[in-house]
């Protein structure tokens, strides 16, 4: 740890302490240095000259974290293009070898060349990986529309505060969960039924971290879209954390960052089995009132976040009767598509049809003139 008043800018850390780092590195025998904030490539170079060792950044380590977890086609896309747009600017580094066999007019040496060559390739090769998840965030956005109004869900909340495990229980999903980093890097959406006839779709989401790379950000863009479309926000926190608030704060502040506020939200304490001291579960209950405590592992609590959606849910929609003339195949269709159809009874005149909608869906109903 170090303070200062300001970065120094060839070495981040300036020459003193990056002696006491040398040192220290020696002493443990250490082979790789990461340091907790972004540095820039030449300071990341003047570090591994002074040192003698591997140096990474933050950026860089949760990328090769990231790489690790990546299991589908879409996730293993975007931690590519993340690293590919996080090493565009590092290239240097790899040839710097090589630049000194020629410089000048008419001597260009080969390091230069394969650099150029190099940068070539990884801008092709970004455009390319950009032009496919625009495709996927084209197929995403179809499937939200195919969803219709179908009032949605969103887990969200600190990496491994155990979101796939609820969205198991809550779903009787079968979503990889590992008591890891990131173990979830694709949003993974479901159905659940909820009491009274009610469903929602559920949405498991990547788990969030401080200071959340800004490569991160702009590559999975099409996942954290699926937190911006949600109707709720279910704000999963690992009670069994110390100063787990603290987690909560950060999350919310990244939340904010993806350009979501004002949403619904619940705060969910899981991971409950894990806490002995029972005095500080009522404290977390008293600071935050309408939090819910659950185990998704035990399976506690689970019923009540179940009942806390479908109250949720029981708000945002209503029941409304519609005539359907015999010829609108296309209105007894969008009912389909958009509702939920309670019942249907065929008259002379009409087809009346009673269906669950949501609010905003009933109102654009009662514009067309069809409720009765």
């Amino acid at each position: 740890m170090q303070n200062r008043t300001r970065i120094d800018g060839k070495t981040y850390v300036g020459k003193g302490f990056l002696e006491r780092i040398k040192t220290a590195a020696e002493f443990h025998d250490a082979n790789l240095l990461i340091f907790d904030n972004d540095l820039r490539p030449a300071q990341g170079r003047e570090i591994e000259k002074a040192t003698e060792i591997k140096v990474i950044d933050r950026t860089e380590l949760i990328l090769d974290i990231f790489a690790s977890r990546a299991q589908t086609k879409v996730s293993r896309t975007q931690v590519e293009l993340a690293q590919l747009e996080y090493e565009l600017p590092r290239l240097k580094r790899l040839w710097d070898h090589l630049e000194r066999l020629g410089g000048g007019i008419g001597t260009r040496g080969p390091g230069e060349t394969q650099l150029e060559s190099d940068r070539r390739l990884v801008r092709t090769r970004v455009k390319i990986l950009k032009k496919v998840l625009e495709g996927v965030e084209t197929d995403r956005a179809v499937q939200r529309k195919q969803r219709g109004t179908m009032t949605r869900v969103a887990l969200v909340g600190y990496t491994n505060a155990g979101k796939s495990t609820l969205m198991n229980a809550l779903a009787d999903a079968d979503v990889f969960t590992e008591d890891l980093l990131f173990a979830t890097l694709d949003a993974t959406t479901r159905r659940i039924d909820l009491p009274g006839g009610h469903a929602a779709l559920l949405t498991d989401t990547v788990g969030l971290i401080k200071k959340l790379p800004h490569h991160l950000v702009v590559s999975f863009h099409a996942t954290l879209e699926e937190v911006a479309e949600a109707d709720l926000l279910l704000h999963v926190v690992d009670a069994s954390r110390p100063h787990c608030e603290h987690y909560l704060e950060l999350a919310d502040t990244v939340i904010a960052d993806i350009g979501v506020t004002e949403k619904p939200t619940r705060i969910v304490f899981n991971k409950v089995d894990r806490v002995t001291d029972t005095a500080e579960l009522e404290r977390l209950q008293r600071t935050y009132p309408g939090a819910l405590l659950t185990s998704a592992i035990e399976g506690k609590g689970v019923e009540e976040l179940r009942n806390a959606i479908c109250a949720f849910v029981e708000g945002h929609e209503e029941v409304v009767n519609v005539a359907v003339p015999h010829d609108d195949g296309r209105l007894l269709a969008r009912l389909h598509e958009r509702g939920d159809v309670l019942s249907r009874d065929v008259g002379e005149d009409c087809i009346d049809v009673r269906v669950r909608v949501s609010k905003p869906e009933a109102d654009r109903l009662r514009k067309l003139g069809v409720v009765k």
